[in-house]
């Protein structure tokens, strides 16, 4: 078994008025970047602490550090989370063995086919962009033919209800034209970079109980996914504010588009120039919860959260079909979906908070689950990925979760990127390798695999403090990215 032992008198997490750091002294948090969130929540509302988990790390592009969960009383601050809403990742099992190169190369070779990246076609017309967000992993059942049962291990079964904000008619008239029409594009793709599609098979079951209700059992094939939520998430994630993401393409669009959402939509004169203030004058301020614009904001939140499960279950449904044709397999079972990027109204000490998460996923322990069949019995499940060197771990959320605002890191490749390069991680001792395939390239290419203390030392410190409970590991044996 690879999973550090843990002791809960060591590492006690550090704690401020403004930041809650979960770490210890092999993966310690990065202090510029605990320094840029400190500055990023100074003065704001905060329901409780802000929390640094494992893997925590700054991007250049990015206002706001990776790992980290923001609560807020009374507004809302996107810049606490990505601009592009309910990216996440994904669990099936798979009813076959591990399958020989010529057939990973065959189903490979299918999803670059069905899933191209670049691709300008359309996929959707107009009206299903606007099913989507309205209706959320509910359209994928309806037009791609995806489980429903997949429906039960998505976060808000795959919908969050937008009654509370006028409903689909509201959402017809709010959604840009340009921003429906772009939304037509690229639907299900998934595409190089830290996207990809991995297939693993489960090396070890850590939690028997938990692994059989979840459906999950040692020496099974899995394959595990990262994708997107989607073109209608990243353009809604800019038309409030200027974010640091902000392609030229981009700008020219919003150049044309923000006025005539923002202002031409203004019913006096005082709140065109509110308006102004808010949208137009850089950066992203924070929005008030309450009242027309908070509303306006949160509405535009749960469009990209809705489109985004659609967006990912549809993959779920293309894959399972893929797998099929090229794998021979006979069944696919959803695990899990998880989004690690995300706003959500939700109940912390008692009381409403706005809950920001980047790069972070939401994990709610056995006791908030008790609705769900499944999950009211082991917590709720989530991914601990590494990379397509290491082992991945599938979890569920641990009664001690209340302490990281029921977050937990949606990985653990910072981390190992920094065990290898301190000497801390090596090659892995029974000399794996990795099947790496590109979407710019046929040809695969061998790739030595790492042993798993990065993954594991990110495991360890959520692990020490009842965040979460591991449940099953899976090595990879074969990627695409």
């Amino acid at each position: 078994m690879n999973v550090v032992a843990t002791d809960p008198t060591v590492a006690v997490p550090s704690d401020d008025a403004l930041v809650t750091v979960f770490d210890d002294d092999e993966s310690p948090a990065d202090p510029d970047a605990l320094s840029v969130l400190r500055a990023g929540v100074a003065g704001a509302d905060l329901a409780a602490p802000a929390v640094v988990l494992p893997d925590f790390h700054l991007k250049d592009d990015k206002e706001m550090p990776s790992s980290i969960a923001v609560a807020t009383r009374e507004t809302i601050r996107p810049t606490m989370t990505c601009c592009s809403l309910n990216c996440g990742m994904a669990l099936l099992t798979l009813d076959i063995g591990r399958p020989g190169e010529t057939r990973i190369a065959d189903f490979f070779e299918h999803v670059r086919t069905r899933l191209p990246f670049p691709s300008n076609r359309r996929d959707l017309t107009v009206d299903e962009v606007i099913r989507c967000a309205a209706d959320g992993a509910e359209f994928a059942v309806d037009r791609f033919g995806a489980d429903p049962v997949a429906l039960e291990r998505m976060e808000e079964g795959g919908r969050i209800d937008v009654e509370p904000f006028g409903g689909e008619e509201r959402i017809r008239q709010e959604l840009p034209w340009s921003v429906k029409q772009l939304s037509r594009l690229r639907f299900g793709t998934i595409g190089p970079s830290n996207h990809f599609v991995e297939l693993q098979q489960v090396e070890e079951v850590l939690d028997p109980e938990a692994a059989r209700l979840l459906g999950v059992e040692e020496g099974q094939t899995t394959l595990q996914f990262h994708g997107g939520g989607g073109a209608l998430t990243g353009e809604l994630g800019v038309l409030f504010g200027r974010r640091k993401r902000y392609p030229r393409v981009l700008r020219a669009q919003m150049a044309f588009q923000k006025p005539l959402y923002h202002l031409a939509s203004s019913r006096s004169l005082a709140q065109l120039r509110h308006r102004y203030q808010l949208y137009f004058t850089g950066g992203f301020p924070p929005i008030e919860r309450g009242g027309i614009e908070g509303d306006r904001l949160m509405l535009a939140n749960v469009m990209a959260m809705n489109y985004g499960y659609a967006f990912r279950l549809a993959v779920v449904s293309i894959l399972s079909e893929l797998l099929g044709s090229s794998l021979g397999v006979g069944e696919t079972r959803l695990v899990v979906d998880s989004p690690h990027n995300t706003i959500y109204d939700e109940t912390i000490d008692g009381a409403s908070a706005v809950v920001h998460r980047h790069n972070a996923a939401r994990a709610y322990p056995a006791s908030l689950m008790g609705d769900h069949p499944i999950f009211g019995v082991t917590g709720q499940p989530l991914l601990l990925p590494g990379t397509n060197r290491t082992s991945s771990y599938l979890c569920v959320a641990g009664e001690g979760a209340a302490a990281s605002l029921y977050s937990v890191s949606h990985g653990a490749g910072s981390n190992i990127k920094s065990f290898v390069s301190r000497g801390l991680s090596a090659k892995d001792p029974h000399g794996r390798r990795t099947l790496r395939y590109r979407y710019s390239r046929r040809e695969a290419e061998l790739v030595e695999q790492l042993d798993d203390r990065g993954v594991d030392g990110t495991l360890a410190i959520l692990q020490r403090h009842d965040i979460v409970r591991p449940v099953a590991r899976m090595r990879p044996f074969a990627v695409l990215n």
